[in-house]
């Protein structure tokens, strides 16, 4: 029997973050939970506490302000006097042109996902490099290594959190027991896209193949004791990566229309706003995010593509 580890997640009041919670409770582990609403939190640490958490520990903290996380973390390792597997998976979207999507909400997606990485990387190191152990895994998206229409804040925020895992193995080389993990989802059953901040036509679905979270939360928690089952997940995100960096006039001339086909709810009203980038909405919460029948959705916009050309004709 191995003593109960210590793992901290952030953004684990919903979706990925939760799922990872629920599967480190389920280990017996100690669980820390990190994400702006208490009463979200709150229900996840029940539900770990059922699952069979060592412990559980709620540390409300918006992961953009880097004294909200310092101070969570000092809670965490104030309570446990360690981390051993630190999880960073808040995120946030937006949807829409960059000239329409207002600097404020482009901003605060580049500040959670990006930059709410690095501010936990900063309070946590310290802790793991002196342990010269542990391990910090990073959750990305294969759209951190590509372009998509219309979500221009989410990929320079994706592609700046894979630099930073490239950035944090290089740094921290002289501490051989400290581990660094990247993981990269496609589509995922979350709540992130009826969470999202709106400002385009359309609103955005997980495309598919549509993993469930709980598949994404045992690979993070595989690659945090090895490291090199990291990257990808899903064969869909290898084909989608090649025809972006192989063949770059076909990518570029067909994402558009194919991405609206696959990664967008064509059919359904579209509320202009800035969903939970600004503020939390934990209502809005949960594990999974509803979304249906990924080929059903894809049917339902074809449909829909249909119906305005033909009423476009008329």
């Amino acid at each position: 029997m191995t003593a109960p580890r210590v793992v901290l997640v952030t953004g684990a009041s919903s979706g990925i973050g939760e799922a990872v919670a629920r599967e480190a409770a389920s280990r017996g582990d100690h669980v820390v939970l990190l994400a702006r609403g208490r009463e979200a939190l709150e229900r996840v640490a029940a539900d770990c506490d059922c699952l069979g958490a060592a412990s559980t520990l709620v540390t409300p903290a918006d992961v953009s302000d880097d004294t909200q996380v310092g101070q969570a973390v000092a809670e965490a390792v104030g309570r446990h006097g360690r981390l051993d597997v630190v999880v960073s998976s808040a995120g946030v979207v937006a949807y829409g042109p960059i000239a329409a999507v207002p600097a404020g909400v482009f901003d605060q997606v580049v500040s959670t996902n990006l930059l709410g990485a690095v501010n936990l990387a900063r309070h946590v190191l310290p802790v793991l490099r002196d342990q010269d152990d542990g391990a910090l895994v990073l959750v990305g998206s294969v759209i951190g290594h590509i372009g998509v229409p219309d979500m221009a804040a989410y990929v320079v925020s994706k592609w700046g959190v894979r630099g930073l895992f490239r950035q944090l193995r290089v740094d921290n080389r002289d501490r051989p027991g400290v581990r660094f993990a990247y993981v990269a989802p496609g589509g995922v059953d979350t709540p992130i896209y009826r969470q999202a901040a709106t400002y385009g036509d359309s609103v955005g679905r997980p495309p598919f193949p549509v993993d469930r979270p709980e598949k994404i939360a045992s690979r993070v928690l595989a690659v945090a004791d090895a490291p090199w089952r990291g990257g990808q997940v899903g064969l869909s995100n290898d084909v989608i990566r090649f025809g972006f960096n192989a063949v770059p006039w076909i990518y570029d001339r067909l994402v558009g229309p194919l991405f609206s086909v696959v990664a967008q709810d064509l059919a359904a009203p579209v509320v202009r706003g800035p969903g939970n980038v600004l503020a939390s909405r934990q209502d809005h919460n949960g594990l999974r995010g509803g979304q249906g029948n990924a080929l059903l959705g894809i049917g339902a916009n074809l449909a829909e593509v249909v119906r305005r050309r033909v009423g476009g004709r008329g």
